[in-house]
């Protein structure tokens, strides 16, 4: 079974930037499509970003224009890179495959507050 660690997340002003960053352990990371999640409190995870095995990228609407996801195969490991921050981006985010997910990892909290 695939292991994934979300690193990377922590505490922003409104407008401020951050990169999280997962990693999965395992040579199949490649042939899949990856994406990332993100759960607030009180609300269910929901998916944000996609990156596809051609390197084709979708967005939530909510974070279109503001969020890029991308990859890199040769570290396993998966990027989500968050510009202009606003306190409703304020979850725990979470990578898994877009479809017939794996075991969850722990996620990344981020947290967008003055």
């Amino acid at each position: 079974q695939v292991q994934l660690v979300e690193s990377g997340g922590g505490l922003v002003q409104p407008g401020g930037s951050l990169r999280v960053s997962c990693t999965a352990s395992g040579s199949i990371f490649r042939f899949n499509p990856m994406a990332w999640y993100r759960q607030a409190p009180g609300k269910e995870r929901e998916l944000v970003a996609s990156i596809f095995i051609n390197s084709k990228t979708a967005y939530a609407d909510s974070v279109k224009g503001r969020f890029t996801i991308s990859r890199d195969n040769s570290k396993n490991t998966v990027y989500l890179q968050m510009n202009s921050l606003k306190p409703e981006d304020t979850a725990v985010y979470y990578c898994n495959r877009v479809s017939n997910t794996w075991n969850w990892g722990q996620g990344t909290q981020v947290t967008v507050s003055s």
